[in-house]
């Protein structure tokens, strides 16, 4: 198989799902080795990258979806008209950046940095299905472990989680 050929399956799987694909996935249903499949997303990217197409690839961990780009979202938003989206309270943000910092962890702990009741914003959190109950810390009490979802990674545009550190490192050393 060709790489034009290679690039129309997984571009058609991509498309069919709507969902994350993983690597994995694709490497069974294809004859392709990792690194071919990885040569086709990069070709696909580069395709997307132009202002006439108006999707692209979004890569989460090892999943890869077909999305529309962030620039086509207020065409979307006039077409589909969604239902107005309430934006997380400060405190729901506060604990989701405590949760991507430090994940797992525990309330009581995301509690002792915020200083205040997190119990509404996790409930927040986890209903927009931002963060989820990773498992039980194996103490007195089993307390839940919260962690970030592959959603929420990919509704703030992150690869992985390390891209966040990257960024406030980034914005940190720019105040410098």
């Amino acid at each position: 198989m060709n790489i034009d050929e290679a690039m129309g399956i997984i571009e058609g799987i991509l498309f069919a799902s709507g969902d994350p694909v993983s690597i994995k996935d694709i490497l069974k249903a294809t004859d392709l080795t990792e690194e071919d499949i990885m040569k086709c997303v990069n070709r696909l990217e580069q395709i997307y990258s132009k202002s006439s197409h108006g999707i692209t690839i979004s890569k989460v961990g090892e999943n890869l979806r077909l999305t529309t780009k962030p620039e086509i979202f207020p065409y979307l938003e006039a077409v589909f008209a969604p239902k107005a989206k309430a934006q997380l309270s400060e405190a729901a943000l506060e604990t989701l950046a405590i949760i991507m910092f430090k994940q797992p962890i525990t309330r009581a702990e995301i509690e002792a940095i915020r200083g205040v009741n997190t119990e509404k914003a996790l409930v927040t959190l986890q209903e927009r299905n931002l963060i989820f109950e990773k498992d039980r810390l194996n103490v007195p009490g089993r307390p839940i472990l919260y962690a970030t979802t592959d959603y929420c990674m990919e509704y703030f545009g992150l690869e992985s989680i390390d891209d966040v550190k990257k960024a406030v490192e980034n914005t940190l050393q720019k105040k410098e």
